[in-house]
C-alpha cells in the first residue's frame, strides 16, 4: 500500500478510461452480487437519518438498496449499467430501477429526502454530480456516502490486497475524497467495524469482482487468482480454518443541503 494518504481513490472520474473501468462491472454483475459485502444496519441508519424517500445513486446490484429497504425506506435505484440493475431486481424486487448517471439524474426537482452512494462516489464527476444531487434533494435533504473496505491492519488481508493490485489503503483515503462544499454544509463522519464470514471460494470471487481484475489480461487474471489462492491456503493465520473471518470497516459520510 504505497499511495500517500491524500491520493485519490481513482485517477480522474472524467477520464474515458475511468468510465470504461466503471462499466466493466456489468460483465461480472452476478459475481459482484454474490461476493461483495452488504452494509451494517447501524451504518445505513446513521447515513440517512429520518429520510423517508431515498435515491440510491450508483446502486449497482442493490447491496445498499437492500439495507435501505430493510429500514423501511422508500428507495429509487439509479445505475448506468443495465446488468447491475437486473441483479438488483432479483435481490430487491419491486424497487424502482432507472438507468442513469450521477451527472444527469433522471428524477424531478425536490423529489427525495436523501441521496446515497455506496462504493460509487469516486466514480462520479463531482463538479457535475453535486448540482444534480442538490436539484433532486428536498430542502434540508441529506447526501450520504459510504464505502466498505477490508481492514488492512490484519496481516493476511493486507497481503491479499497487495496481490490484488490495490493501489491504496482505503481506510486512509476516503475522508480526503469526500469534498462536497456548497450548497452542502459540514461533512460528518462515522465508521463501523465488523466481520464478514465467507468461504475461500467466495473470497476468490471477491477478487474477480474488482475493477483491476476485470480490466486485466487473461494471463494477469490467472496469476492473481493463483497467488491469492496460495495465500489463503498457506498463511499461518488461516491454516485449517473452515471459513474466513474478513474484517471490514464501513466508512460513512453525510452532509445536509443548505439554503
Amino acid at each position: 500500500m504505497t499511495d500517500a494518504p491524500d491520493a485519490p481513490v481513482v485517477p480522474d472520474p472524467s477520464d474515458p478510461r475511468t468510465q470504461q473501468t466503471a462499466r466493466s462491472f456489468g460483465g461480472a454483475a452476478s459475481v459482484y452480487q454474490a461476493s461483495r459485502p452488504g452494509y451494517p444496519v447501524e451504518a445505513v441508519a446513521w447515513l440517512v437519518g429520518d429520510a423517508v424517500t431515498v435515491l440510491d445513486l450508483g446502486a449497482g446490484t442493490g447491496k445498499l438498496t437492500e439495507a435501505l429497504v430493510a429500514l423501511d425506506r422508500d428507495v429509487i435505484a439509479v445505475d448506468p449499467v443495465e446488468e447491475m440493475l437486473e441483479e438488483l431486481e432479483v435481490r430487491v424486487p419491486g424497487v424502482p430501477r432507472i438507468l442513469g448517471v450521477a451527472e444527469e439524474i433522471p428524477l424531478d426537482d425536490d423529489s427525495v429526502d436523501a441521496v446515497v452512494a455506496g462504493q460509487a462516489w469516486h466514480w462520479f464527476q463531482s463538479e457535475r454530480a453535486l448540482p444534480e444531487i442538490a436539484r433532486v434533494l428536498r430542502p434540508g435533504g441529506t447526501l450520504g456516502l459510504v464505502w466498505n473496505s477490508r481492514d488492512s491492519r490484519e496481516g493476511w488481508v493486507r497481503e491479499a490486497g497487495e496481490l490484488m493490485h490495490e493501489r491504496y489503503d482505503a481506510s486512509t483515503t476516503y475522508a480526503s475524497t469526500v469534498r462536497v462544499g456548497p450548497p452542502f454544509g459540514r461533512v460528518e463522519e462515522h465508521r463501523v467495524e465488523w466481520v464478514q464470514r465467507m468461504t475461500r471460494a467466495t473470497f476468490l470471487d471477491l477478487v474477480r469482482s474488482r475493477s483491476h481484475y476485470l480490466t486485466a489480461s487473461p494471463d494477469d487474471q490467472r496469476e492473481t487468482i493463483a497467488a491469492v489462492e496460495t495465500l489463503l491456503l498457506t498463511h499461518p493465520d488461516l491454516a485449517g480454518a473452515a471459513e474466513l473471518a474478513v474484517p471490514y470497516v464501513t466508512h460513512c459520510f453525510r452532509s445536509r443541503l443548505e439554503g
